[in-house]
């Protein structure tokens, strides 16, 4: 039956992580917007809902908490995470004789592991709360967008039941059914070639109950490694643990397409064959009578770019609808809070009638060249995970490298500053080139330990590399226009250094390692940052 046609300024389709807090944003930063959310999904979802995305980082956390003001909820219905925390631990059955990278104490700017059902509920009610049209159970069966000042069209409906739904703006927040992107033919594929198997199981799986060595037990204050999201490393994988608020537990394993194809882990009876082989410690625990099977699910060759995210049509796309990376550092909520931060913006200028057609192409430069960049971070990487010299330092460099430029830029509310950005051009430009040229050496470097023993076994602990440290806890920092461009330049100056602590680590391990061009950037005049002796013990003790 054909419902007579209903009208919302903004229609937003899709109504997960990424479209309910779109809709929380745009109805908190402009409360006279009518917005519509259409989801194919029933509310409430069930706990420990069948999706990635359940660990927060840095970005996403500050979204989810103070943009939004979720802190509340995060602080008492979700789980503080305890950092990333790696081991490198291939073919291990004693996790207390694997090398561990992590923090020993928590870092000041906090992040949390998100059971997905709960906080996706948790949303839906907050939208409709806050005058959110929140159409749950519906399915879009069309859409019909204007090549001018006219409103689109939308056409949703349960069972028989037919709505017609005029915006001026829609955004598509489907997640991987790309609504937008297929009708559009907007779908891009990029070169990082990599498979997801992944599943739940009840109850808390604690890393600490692998060992009995009272020592290593007590290396974490709190000794709480079950709060991590526990990365267990090998050569071209890692295998995540992420505990969730509801008492299930998340797992998965992600690998590079050649070196460990689908086809040996795309069931679960085969993915614990293939973990009995490559990580038998943690296949022992889960085949314990109380980690009964949730659910499973795998995905062929998941990360991928779009043609376009913005429109000056008034269109565009949020989270997994548009682009996806790579959920090894956890960039999903990260993504979705840079393009939701961007599209409110476009809304915003559309609504005060200022225009906002010229902003739709700078955002989407913008938005594009942080997705590209971070592509770098895993493209060609995956061989190298298991490499326990050369991995740890390629995190620092990478934690640096995000600490350093995109995530003080979310901080401070500067993402759509203009004059800012363009002042930091140079900044960004030298950083990205010095990357660029650190990722492949970090590549080489770990090709040709190739065969090398591993080092005795210890914890490197980043909480006591102190500017390292600092840098995290700077994240939170309030300061004016040109002290926040002094400070990106101060980060930019500390990763030129370390750029050279490892090209020089590198070439002690192998003289004639091609830099890839890398020390002629760092003939660029920059001096040693403040703090670096420690840091230096610290590697010291990685080379070891």
């Amino acid at each position: 039956m054909l419902q007579p046609i209903d009208r919302a300024d903004v229609a937003i389709l899709g109504g997960g992580l990424a479209g309910l807090t779109l809709a929380l944003q745009l109805r908190q930063q402009q409360p006279d917007l009518s917005v519509a959310v259409i989801e194919r999904r029933a509310h409430p979802v069930r706990e420990a809902a069948h999706k990635v995305g359940e660990s927060t980082v840095e970005i996403g956390a500050y979204y989810f908490a103070d943009v939004l003001g979720l802190r509340e909820h995060l602080d008492t219905e979700q789980i503080r995470k305890f950092g990333f925390r790696f081991f490198f631990s291939e073919g291990s059955h004693a996790i207390d004789d694997c090398t561990e990278l992590g923090v020993s104490q928590l870092l000041p700017t906090p992040s949390w592991q998100i059971d997905r059902g709960r906080f996706e509920n948790h949303l839906g009610t907050l939208a409709r709360e806050r005058g959110v049209r929140f159409e749950d159970g519906a399915v879009v069966r069309g859409i019909e967008l204007a090549d001018d000042a006219a409103d689109h069209v939308v056409r949703y409906g349960t069972g028989e039941d037919e709505r017609t739904l005029a915006c001026r703006w829609v955004v598509d927040a489907s997640g991987r059914a790309g609504l937008l992107k297929r009708k559009l033919d907007l779908a891009r594929g990029n070169d990082h070639v990599a498979n997801a198997v992944w599943w739940r199981v009840d109850e808390i799986v604690d890393p600490n109950g692998w060992s009995g060595d009272a020592q290593w037990l007590q290396r974490c204050d709190p000794p709480d490694r079950w709060r991590s999201t526990n990365h267990m490393c090998g050569p071209g994988y890692w295998f995540w643990l992420i505990p969730l608020a509801s008492g299930a537990h998340s797992l998965g394993i992600v690998c590079d397409a050649q070196m460990h194809p689908l086809e040996t882990m795309n069931t679960h009876a085969k993915a614990m064959e293939w973990l009995r082989a490559h990580q038998p410690q943690v296949a022992a625990s889960l085949d314990r009578a109380e980690h009964t099977l949730q659910d499973f699910m795998f995905l062929r060759d998941f990360s991928y770019g779009a043609r376009q995210v913005f429109s000056r049509q008034r269109w565009a796309t949020t989270g997994e609808a548009g682009v996806f990376l790579d959920p090894f550092y956890s960039p999903g909520s990260d993504f979705i809070a840079i393009s939701n931060t961007y599209i409110c913006d476009l809304i915003a200028r559309d609504a005060a009638g200022t225009g906002f057609e010229p902003y739709v192409s700078l955002y989407e430069q913008l938005y594009f060249s942080f997705y590209e960049n971070t592509l770098t971070l895993y493209q060609d990487q995956y061989p190298l995970f298991g490499d326990e010299r050369v991995m740890p330092l390629k995190v620092i460099w990478d934690y640096t490298y995000y600490w350093a430029l995109l995530a003080p830029l979310f901080f401070a509310g500067r993402m759509t500053d203009l004059a800012t950005l363009g002042r930091l051009r140079p900044a960004f430009e030298d950083a990205r080139a010095l990357n660029l040229a650190v990722q492949p050496l970090l590549r080489e470097w770990g090709r040709r330990n190739a065969g090398r023993p591993p080092p005795q076994a210890r914890l490197l602990d980043q909480f006591r590399i102190d500017w390292f440290r600092e840098m995290n806890r700077a994240l939170s920092d309030t300061l004016d226009a040109p002290a926040f461009v002094a400070r990106i330049e101060a980060n930019v100056a500390r990763m030129r250094w370390l750029a050279g602590e490892l090209l020089q680590r590198a070439r002690g391990d192998h003289a004639d390692i091609d830099d890839g061009g890398l020390e002629a950037l760092l003939e660029a005049p920059g001096g040693e940052p403040a703090g670096a002796s420690l840091a230096a013990e610290w590697y010291a003790r990685v080379a070891a």
